[in-house]
């Protein structure tokens, strides 16, 4: 039986502590009216739309459209776009292609009061306006005044391309019939003056290729400082104007931000009093495994939160919802009640004889194997869930295909957050209730003022 230093103890629970207050108020230094964030806290926590207020729209094409994954992309692109012309900044967009449905969820604005949810949600499905102009130039509202050479009907296609010998990327253009008498007439005048075709979706310029040779066969290319990644956003814009449908309105929902940050608060102060009331329960019933289980529990806490807040910097921050908040208190639940098992298998042994050293080696032994099973199933239904209600482009999503692609579109997608907070909240149930409690009890239990049975269940 491997002895653990006294030590120890004080070790892991201060770690644990540390890493409780860290995790709630994270590091940061204010200068004048500068902040640096070190390490980010509770207050950095992205609080979802159920509990900030805010819109959960699906579109999808219309029934009798079945849509491309091209299309699907450029209608994603119109939607970024329109969000941002809006304003809307900390927004999501999942497209699911093989379901055909664009999910799309933003928070209101500090503050707002006047915001027409139902007017952003038409005109976000509304088809865009893909226009090329000549020049760039706009009036005092900022909208382009240019003579109009091409619409969005008159390409036929937008293709991203990497060209190998020069190490560039672009776009190749190819036009309709429609288009390309206009587009010669327009590139061979324009080409003498170096002059500009600039491309706007609705009246948001999005490009601006300089004309370098008459273009008469109706292919282009606009090259540039491009990126792989933004010659694909180009591409899906410019094919957006070509969609020939808008996208319809599957379901949507909106929240009052007032009612999500009610129910918040309630849940939270649910939860700290429940875990107070645990932790005198399993003080005053197990003795001195039931401190041991509360500093694990803290510990468990305090990942279940840096999990969500953006704490590790190889996680980003999370979207916490309602769900998610109930995710967390059950997994705590679930901490207590490995921590019960654990405590009785200690109790039981002691009782039957065995030294102090003995029974927590059997304990945690025996113990083990309801844990594993029970942690294992929660496990199993915390992915199921991920991949059922979250992105399409998320690893469970991907790994769950074979199992939901038969399934329609998923109603809610907080229910994300739930299996998320779930997750964590057994693999801290792992690392805190097993692990380091384990440490904990066998360093503790070497001191000689803890050497007592009754400590640990035995009779006075």
């Amino acid at each position: 039986m491997k002895r653990v230093g006294k030590p120890v103890f004080f070790v892991v629970a201060i770690l644990i502590v540390a890493f409780l207050l860290c995790s709630f108020f994270g590091i940061s230094t204010t200068y004048g009216d500068r902040t640096d964030v070190y390490i980010k806290g509770g207050n950095d926590i992205r609080w979802g739309i159920d509990i900030r207020g805010g819109v959960d729209v699906t579109f999808t094409p219309p029934e009798d459209v079945d849509a491309t994954e091209t299309q699907m992309k450029a209608a994603e692109a119109v939607i970024k776009q329109r969000l941002v012309t809006l304003h809307i900044t900390d927004s999501e967009v999942y497209t699911d292609y093989d379901k055909g449905r664009i999910i799309v969820r933003f928070p209101w604005k500090e503050g707002e009061t006047d915001f027409d949810p139902q007017a952003a949600i038409e005109e976000l499905g509304a088809t865009a306006r893909l226009t090329f102009r000549e020049g760039t130039d706009t009036d005092e509202e900022g909208k382009p005044t240019g003579e109009i050479i091409l619409e969005g009907k008159d390409v036929a296609e937008a293709t991203p391309y990497y060209n190998s010998e020069d190490g560039g990327y672009g776009v190749s253009l190819e036009l309709n019939d429609s288009g390309k008498d206009a587009f010669a007439e327009a590139t061979t005048r324009l080409s003498e003056t170096k002059g500009t075709i600039s491309i706007w979706m609705d009246d948001t310029m999005i490009s601006a290729p300089t004309v370098q040779v008459p273009i008469t066969d109706g292919k282009a290319s606009i090259t540039g400082s491009f990126t792989s990644e933004s010659v694909q956003t180009l591409a899906n814009q410019i094919n957006s104007g070509a969609l020939p449908f808008e996208l319809v309105v599957n379901s949507y929902s909106t929240i009052d931000p007032t009612l999500g940050t009610g129910a918040r608060d309630a849940m939270v102060i649910a939860g700290a009093v429940a875990f107070v009331l645990v932790a005198i329960f399993m003080i005053c019933l197990y003795r001195l495994p039931g401190v041991v289980a509360v500093l694990a529990l803290m510990g468990q806490l305090a990942l279940s939160i840096a999990a969500v807040s953006g704490f590790f910097p190889f996680i980003s921050s999370f979207t916490l919802t309602l769900p998610g908040i109930a995710g967390i208190i059950l997994a705590i639940g679930m901490g207590v009640d490995a921590n019960v098992i654990t405590a009785e298998r200690i109790k039981e042994e002691i009782q039957n004889g065995k030294s102090i050293d003995g029974a927590i080696e059997l304990g945690y032994q025996r113990a083990f194997t309801a844990i594993l099973d029970g942690n294992m199933t929660v496990v199993i239904v915390a992915i199921i869930l991920m991949g059922a209600f979250g992105p399409p482009s998320s690893i469970f999503a991907k790994l769950l295909t074979p199992i939901f692609f038969m399934c329609g579109p998923a109603p809610a997608g907080t229910v994300y957050s739930f299996g998320y907070t779930l997750l964590v909240g057994v693999v801290g149930n792992f690392v805190f209730g097993i692990i380091s409690s384990k440490l904990m009890l066998k360093s503790v239990s070497r001191f000689k003022a803890c050497r007592k049975p009754v400590l640990y269940g035995g009779e006075r």
